[in-house]
């Protein structure tokens, strides 16, 4: 259909020219008709619970009390998104319910590239926390450029991007209550010490019992960054043969030291011509990766300790 006709057809609709209006969820775009008070939705369960709020609010807008049927076909199994996703719809129907929406959406898919499972790139393995420091940046930086300050750079003002190609999270069958894995998110996000880190991981224990793999290398994540802030590490990447590690600004506070070090590994760690360090190492097992991440950077800190 044409963009005039499709005008024409909505026009013809919107002044009563015509009873019935069969459309796709292109209609959900901010359609305001009215005299509309029937909605009837095919196949309700192949579409998101927040299409199927916006398709819902296409009727009922005026004095005039409408009706909305969310249909599905009888003969095919309803999977247990689909269902929970027609429940919630039933719950919403009371004023202001659109700020209930976001919430049940996230609690039914799981909080997407933040907090799931299906995760990509550096986020998947930093999760919330690195949203949480980018946005503390911003922050920082408008801070500055209000005040026109020129302080320097704090500790806390960048962080490093680690990946480790492991799952980093914490389940939703561990921790059932969305609102309790957000607080730990945030918390696991804070933590700056190494102890900080055993205490956490001694309160999960005694709260939720067992702490699965997910929640372990979200801890290892946490230690890491703490070490790689140590020795000016930026960014640190594992693959089945090794680490790749790259400096903030391409400095090393004792480049001599860090010569020497290299030198003694016996051309299993090499700088690259683009200040890459590169440690070939087999990894191929995910599970000591950051076991073995850890290793390498206790020796790279410890020449920082070395030359102090």
């Amino acid at each position: 259909m044409s963009a005039t006709e499709l005008d024409q057809t909505m026009t013809d609709f919107g002044e009563g020219a015509a009873d019935v209006l069969l459309s796709t969820n292109i209609i959900e775009s901010g359609i305001d008709i009215p005299t509309a008070n029937t909605l009837i939705v095919h196949r309700s369960d192949m579409f998101g619970l927040a299409q199927l709020y916006q398709l819902r609010g296409r009727v009922g807008r005026s004095k005039e009390r409408a009706y909305a049927y969310l249909t599905t076909d009888p003969q095919l199994l309803l999977t247990s998104q689909a269902r929970r996703r027609l429940e919630v719809m039933q719950t919403l129907d009371k004023l202001g319910a659109g700020f209930s929406l976001a919430s049940y959406d996230m609690d039914i898919r799981g909080a997407g590239n933040l907090l799931g499972d299906e995760q990509s790139g550096h986020v998947k393995e930093v999760g919330i926390e690195l949203y949480q420091d980018m946005l503390k940046q911003a922050v920082d930086a408008a801070r500055l450029e209000r005040s026109n300050t020129e302080d320097e750079e704090t500790d806390f003002s960048w962080s490093p991007q680690i990946t480790l190609g492991t799952s980093v999270m914490i389940p939703e069958d561990y921790v059932c209550d969305l609102s309790v894995r957000l607080s730990l998110y945030r918390r696991i996000g804070g933590l700056s010490v190494s102890d900080d880190v055993a205490l956490m991981i001694t309160e999960l224990e005694d709260r939720f019992g067992v702490i699965p793999d997910s929640v372990i290398n979200l801890l290892d994540i946490v230690v890491l960054k703490q070490y790689c802030k140590k020795c000016n590490i930026q960014k640190l990447d594992a693959g089945d043969k090794g680490f790749a590690l790259s400096f903030k600004d391409n400095h090393f506070a004792r480049p001599d030291k860090l010569i020497g070090w290299i030198a003694g590994k016996g051309g299993s760690v090499q700088l690259r011509a683009d200040h890459k360090l590169i440690i070939r190492t087999n990894l191929v097992a995910k599970t000591h990766r950051a076991e073995k991440a850890r290793e390498y950077l206790q020796e790279i800190a410890n020449l920082l300790v070395e030359a102090a």
